[in-house]
């Protein structure tokens, strides 16, 4: 099959036209690896916007003769585009939204490299370090505003749900947005461009002008996930770890729609960090929601939370089904609380310092075949250290879902093996089949080939 590719030059729309002769030179490099070949991937994976191609490998495979290149001008910078998917221009011009954020894949990867990999001022072997770097990143890109009430609420869920799943979080995002509260989401598709595109109407019908839809990626999720239109302030993080913790700081809240594994990963690392002692203070307003139809998907996790990291971790969640005005005012009054805690100690309302992030939850995790065996799955643990490695489970099973390194892995070495205590495998493998069975792993249609091995120890 064909897909319509077109040549174009374009010029920014966003925050970002000027780049020095040495950041230029990084990204002209076009040798294996290096910032190219990042730069290159990102790109695509922006192009491809309202594509249902949930494949990291089968996008890259899908445009191998893609490639763009910096152009550097007195004026400022343009991009040479040479095979991009066709449906990112409109007769022949590129979508605004799209350009602002092809731009802005341009600002993360350009500063990240060369402002925090190679900046010795950055420690990324501590939590402090980790956590600085988090900072400087969202600062660059202009999403943290002082001096504004903590408003900002992340939604996560499946980009494969149903349509009326996404229709119930667009409804909750309508609802949130009457109230004035802003999204945040992965900024993908499903339950990530739910939420935003109700709040938008929210926001239009409340005459808020100022609405704010961002989108966090990462580089090996974006091509799945590629951003929806309506996001309006797009952050690419260097990897999964610090997405999560951008989400966390940078949000007052979080509502949670169904999903799948990515979901799982997302909810596990959030209750692993505020199941840290250190933590037993800091409001965060957490709900997990849905339509009528997902109060058995709900029932399977509250179980499989409570069977594994206990009972204290049900208590710092509220499980609304159905009712799209409860969840709103519940997020609405947490979020005063919020306000009042972060007053109270002094805590900045657009950066959450004070949330204590065990380095277990921040070091990177590598989901090769080895690592994926060695993971310590059992209760032999403090309860958010085993948060802290079923999320690297589940982090693991994402990559061999839909991200390019990891089906390459699955196809060279075979299925990863979880391994653990006999009745926790027992648990997340009935998790994981109840997620398969509900077509939560890919896109609704397509065929599920597991890329995992459950055995009981």
């Amino acid at each position: 099959m064909t897909h319509q590719v077109i040549d174009a030059r374009v010029s920014p729309v966003g925050r970002l036209d000027v780049l020095s002769q040495a950041e230029v030179a990084k990204l002209l490099d076009t040798s294996q690896g290096g910032l190219y070949q990042l730069f290159r991937n990102c790109a695509l994976a922006v192009l491809n916007c309202g594509s249902m191609l949930d494949d990291g490998k089968a996008l890259l495979e899908r445009y191998q003769d893609f490639s763009i290149k910096v152009v550097q001008q007195e004026r400022g910078i343009k991009l040479d585009l040479k095979g991009a998917p066709a449906h990112a221009f409109v007769d022949g011009q590129m979508i605004r939204g799209i350009n602002e954020h092809l731009f802005a894949v341009l600002r993360d990867v350009v500063f990240v490299a060369d402002d925090i990999i190679d900046n010795r001022n950055f420690d990324l072997d501590t939590s402090d370090g980790i956590t600085n770097a988090v900072f400087h990143v969202l600062r660059n890109a202009g999403v943290l505003q002082p001096g504004v009430d903590p408003k900002l609420v992340v939604c996560w869920g499946g980009h494969s749900i149903s349509r009326e799943e996404y229709d119930y979080s667009k409804e909750v995002g309508y609802q949130m947005g009457l109230r004035d509260l802003n999204i945040c989401t992965g900024c993908g598709p499903g339950a990530m461009k739910g939420p935003m595109k109700g709040a938008n109407i929210g926001h239009a019908k409340q005459r808020i002008a100022d609405g704010r839809y961002i989108g966090i990626s990462e580089p090996g999720i974006i091509a799945a996930e590629s951003p929806n239109p309506i996001v309006n302030d797009l952050v690419i993080m260097p990897d999964i770890e610090k997405r999560l913790e951008a989400f966390v700081r940078l949000g007052h809240g979080i509502v949670v729609f169904p999903g799948g594994v990515g979901t799982a990963e997302e909810i596990l690392y959030l209750l692993g960090v505020l199941l840290h002692p250190a933590n037993a203070d800091v409001p965060f307003p957490l709900v997990f929601t849905g339509p009528a139809s997902a109060a058995d998907y709900f029932k399977e996790i509250d179980q499989f939370i409570g069977e594994t990291i206990g009972a204290a971790a049900r208590e710092l969640y509220r499980i609304i089904v159905n009712d799209p005005v409860e969840v709103a005012c519940f997020m609405a009054q947490g979020l005063v609380d919020v306000r009042e805690f972060r007053k109270a100690t002094s805590d900045a309302f657009y950066f959450n310092w004070r949330l204590h992030i065990d380095p277990a939850f921040q070091q990177p995790f590598v989901p090769t075949h080895e690592a994926m065996r060695a993971l310590a799955l059992h209760k032999d643990q403090p309860a958010h250290h085993l948060a802290a490695n079923l999320r690297r489970a589940f982090s693991g099973l994402v990559a061999g879902n839909v991200k390019d390194e990891g089906i390459r892995a699955i196809e060279e070495h075979g299925l990863f093996e979880i391994t653990g205590d006999a009745h926790m495998m027992e648990l997340l493998d009935d998790l994981l089949a109840s997620f398969v069975a509900q077509q939560r792993m890919k896109l609704p249609g397509s065929e599920y080939k597991p890329c995992y091995r459950v055995i009981k120890g």
